[in-house]
């Protein structure tokens, strides 16, 4: 991503409040970084108990998951200051596995999750996020945002009365009246808080003053408002390790490979792009392999002990930069909080309003949103900006990784469509009467077609010469268009002479090889079928 981006994701404020703190690490440092972990974990029980509900399960399945993910993943995870946990975009995937094989299944799906996602840090698959365009992040950042802000409106709805749509959301009952006022009076009163605090001191984490003042007042005149303990009770004790009860026959392994994959990539997908995120925000880079066996080991873990699985969350994370969490503690932090909330405090959680939790998300959709997306659509390229509005609605429809992928494809098939169309050929005529052709732009299989039209195979002298200085030979299906060149011209009884190669194509060239001419400026570079010859997948005559 590019600077642009920075300045896409938020203001000259948020970008104040994400900057890096300067010196090393100290008493005062610490103290940042365990209030962030605190604002954090305050804010990860509600979301882990819904995405337990949404799944079908206990809320202390998904806690737990946020508990163990979260811990091992700021310990060993690619990117300090970035937060995992149960996650609703693969709630939504557990839902169908937990309804018709129980939850004893959904364990030993997260165990193979794991291992998957170790592979693939294992061989280094996480480098292909680089493969993701800019375009594609803004529309993933928009449509995470709208996410986030349409899974707190159940916050809206008569406590007992909301079920789980199958989309991570809920329907039920809205409030109405006088509980609806006091709702959104107190989400304002927390958003306030957090947007006066850094103006007024530094010394407590914005969030956690807006959560801790509002709760406050809440219990102090007993404001009737839903609370934390209406959704469920968090109370439970230490997780213990459990192998999950499951057959262990192919039958079992056929039923929970393909959830595990659909998690796996998910959960890569999620993870690997809030790392490039919280990057660009904190100045970090890297990490990508390193971040893929994290999530991998934590969701192996959780699944012997009890726990859902979970990926990065990218809404949790923002909370903590903005926090000030910038090293590994805030992350580790946030789920010890948790855990003592879960053994020791619950219920003095559980008397947290909701309002002040929804508020806090609400500032993080505020940040989160690439406002100036919409400043950028106007300069841009039209694909460009299609692709941003089609990845932020599918995100929205359906769930990221589906998104991304949508995205990558779609801004693929733009890039070979314009590289196509941008392949033409300079001809003239030499005083010996050879017919010159200079090719310019790349020759792959979006450009074959349109490389053979460019020539006059009939109305050509004796003596043709293609010249490859300008363009470039990307694939088998650019070296398939010059042999059947080289074929017509022989049929026709004319010469033809090829320059300005690789000398890889004269391997790889069956045919037309012996019609190219060598010289010292040759260009270097290897074909996409040089490798597929080289270890014997393709002979050279293909």
């Amino acid at each position: 991503m590019t600077k642009t981006m920075m300045a896409a994701l938020a203001n000259s404020e948020s970008v104040a409040a994400f900057s890096a703190p300067g010196g090393g690490f100290d008493l005062s440092r610490a103290r940042i970084e365990l209030l962030a972990g605190l604002t954090v974990a305050l804010a990860l029980v509600p979301e882990a108990v819904a995405f337990a509900f949404v799944a079908g399960v206990h809320p202390l399945v998904g806690l737990y998951a946020a508990l163990i993910v979260g811990l091992i993943t700021a310990v060993f995870g690619g990117r300090p200051g970035m937060i995992s946990g149960a996650t609703g975009a693969l709630a939504v995937v557990m839902v169908s596995l937990v309804a018709v094989h129980g939850v004893e299944y959904l364990f030993a799906t997260v165990v193979l999750m794991g291992l998957i996602q170790i592979g693939a840090g294992v061989f280094k698959l996480g480098k292909f996020i680089r493969l993701v365009p800019h375009p594609v992040m803004l529309g993933f950042v928009n449509g995470l945002a709208i996410v986030i802000f349409l899974a707190q409106l159940s916050q809206f709805q008569v406590p007992g009365t909301a079920e789980s749509n199958g989309h991570g959301l809920a329907q039920g009952e809205w409030m109405t009246g006088w509980p609806l006022v006091t709702m959104l009076a107190l989400v304002a009163v927390t958003m306030a808080i957090i947007w006066i605090m850094p103006r007024i001191t530094s010394a407590v984490p914005a969030p956690l003053a807006g959560i801790g003042i509002v709760a406050l007042a809440v219990i102090a005149f007993g404001i009737d408002v839903p609370r934390v303990g209406d959704l469920a009770s968090i109370e439970g004790g230490l997780p213990s390790f459990h192998v999950p009860m499951v057959p262990l026959t192919f039958e079992t392994f056929e039923i929970i490979l393909p959830y595990a994959l659909i998690l796996a990539a998910i959960g890569l997908i999620e993870s690997l792009l809030t790392l490039n995120l919280v990057g660009e925000i904190t100045g970090q880079k890297g990490g990508a392999s390193r971040e893929c066996i994290a999530q991998g080991a934590a969701n192996t873990v959780t699944g012997f002990f009890g726990g859902m699985g979970g990926c990065a969350m990218i809404g949790q994370s923002m909370i903590n930069v903005k926090s000030g969490g910038r090293t590994r503690l805030s992350g580790i932090s946030a789920a010890l909080f948790l855990l003592l909330f879960i053994v020791v405090a619950a219920p003095l959680i559980e008397q947290i309003p909701l309002a002040a939790l929804v508020g806090v998300m609400f500032m993080v959709v505020i940040g989160t949103f690439a406002w100036n997306s919409f400043k950028i659509m106007r300069k841009v390229p039209l694909t460009d900006a299609m692709v941003i509005v089609l990845v932020t609605g599918v995100t929205v429809a359906y769930d990221l990784a589906i998104a991304v992928v949508v995205g990558v494809i779609v801004s693929a098939l733009a890039y070979a469509w314009n590289n196509a169309t941008r392949i033409h050929a300079v001809a003239h005529t030499t005083p010996e009467g050879a017919r010159v052709y200079q090719i310019q732009g790349p020759l792959f299989f979006g450009s074959a077609e349109g490389f053979a039209d460019l020539f006059d195979v009939a109305g050509d002298p004796s003596l043709v010469v293609v010249d490859f200085a300008g363009s470039r030979v990307v694939d088998q299906s650019a070296l398939t268009a010059i042999e059947a060149l080289a074929e017509k011209y022989e049929a026709a009884g004319k010469s033809i002479q090829l320059r300005h190669l690789s000398r890889d194509c004269h391997h790889l060239l069956s045919r037309a090889g012996q019609l190219m001419i060598d010289s010292d400026d040759d260009p270097e570079y290897e074909i996409a079928t040089d490798y597929a010859v080289r270890t014997g997948i393709m002979g050279a005559g293909h």
